[in-house]
């Protein structure tokens, strides 16, 4: 994708909307339109997989919660060794006590070099990746710095597209204009649709939406050949899948400590807010705060975040890391249940302990 090109559509996962106040001369605008009177600005922060129509629910977060306190993690897991296998000792015969077969965690010393720690029973196993898909939409994007600048106005089919799919959120307004950088804010933290659309749909080659969202998405493919991710495929620009969007925990693992190595997406992922002003339609000053969806942020020492993802056929996904003691750990979880954090908080803590 070349300075010239113009990205394609987007893909939906997580959940946490924007709410916005516009100020100027005139009245503030909110979501809904223009305010009688100066308000101030509003946060709207729904969970990832909160009310969203593609999303699990809460009632069967809640059954797999409660089958993750009756049940003991005993899913065929394999200790994947590394080319230092020979100097481990016994003590890394055991293994994460998690309930997710789909895991994968990978040592990523000092960023430009990995070793496998430990893989789940299916870690190679391609499934649904839900929104952990937009990594590979920001890392598209980061391949091209030049384009961080670029300001792209938002269209009403990117609010539509949120609303058809039943997608999360960045709650973008019509009419406004975002550089490249606001919008992977939009995307990465609270796991915004409508910002991965715009960015699609503006970034790749074509002469029609549907063509540059195509190309966008194929340069997602051409991504993943280059790393070696041999399990994995992409059908959309936020994982709201068309049927061929999936994935392994080995290879989103790997994808995940490549992303990190780009200084403008770790910035990003570990924010638990963003506070950022978009020029609208009508000249004023809208004010943006996003929340992010991922827990981890908040309940793990040393997190540094990454991406969330779920949906009906996903599940529960996560793609996690955490540095301690000059270390960096990366590490990967697909169809999981609403524990994903805890498990990602076992795996951690194993990890640095091996």
């Amino acid at each position: 994708m070349g300075a010239h090109a113009r990205p394609n559509r987007i893909h939906r996962t997580g959940v946490r909307i924007a709410m916005v106040a516009l100020v100027g001369a005139a009245l503030p605008i909110s979501a809904g339109g223009l305010a009688q009177a100066a308000t101030p600005d509003a946060t709207h922060s729904a969970d990832e997989n909160g009310r969203q129509g593609g999303e699990a629910t809460s009632t069967a977060a809640q059954k797999h919660g409660a089958q993750r306190q009756s049940q003991t993690s005993h899913a065929a897991q394999r200790v994947v060794r590394g080319e230092a296998a020979g100097a481990q000792d016994a003590n890394v015969q055991d293994a994460p006590q998690i309930k997710a077969d789909h895991a994968f965690l990978l040592d990523a010393r000092d960023g430009s070099q990995e070793r496998e720690l430990w893989g789940g029973a299916k870690a190679d196993e391609s499934v649904s990746m839900a929104s952990t898909t937009k990594i590979m939409t920001a890392l598209v994007v980061l391949e091209h710095p030049q384009l961080l600048d670029r300001q792209i106005t938002v269209k009403q089919e990117y609010r539509d597209y949120v609303q058809k799919v039943g997608g999360s959120t960045a709650d973008l307004q019509t009419g406004d204009t975002l550089t490249v950088e606001q919008l992977l804010h939009a995307l990465l933290i609270p796991s915004g649709d409508d910002a991965a659309m715009a960015l699609a749909d503006n970034l790749g080659a074509g002469d029609t939406e549907e063509a540059r969202i195509a190309d966008f998405v194929h340069q997602m493919n051409v991504e993943a050949q280059q790393l070696g991710l041999t399990g994995t495929n992409f059908d959309s620009f936020d994982g709201v899948s068309q049927g061929n969007n999936h994935s392994t925990a080995r290879d989103l693992a790997k994808l995940g400590q490549r992303a990190m190595l780009k200084p403008v997406f770790a910035d990003i992922v570990k924010k638990k807010q963003f506070k950022t002003e978009a020029v609208a339609a009508n000249g004023h000053i809208r004010y943006y705060t996003w929340n992010t969806t991922n827990k981890l942020l908040s309940s793990y020492d040393g997190a540094l975040g990454i991406k969330t993802g779920s949906g009906p056929e996903a599940g529960y996904a996560l793609v996690f890391a955490a540095e301690r003691d000059n270390r960096t750990l990366v590490g990967a979880i697909l169809k999981d249940d609403a524990g994903r954090f805890d498990d990602a908080t076992k795996m951690l803590d194993w990890g640095f302990a091996h």
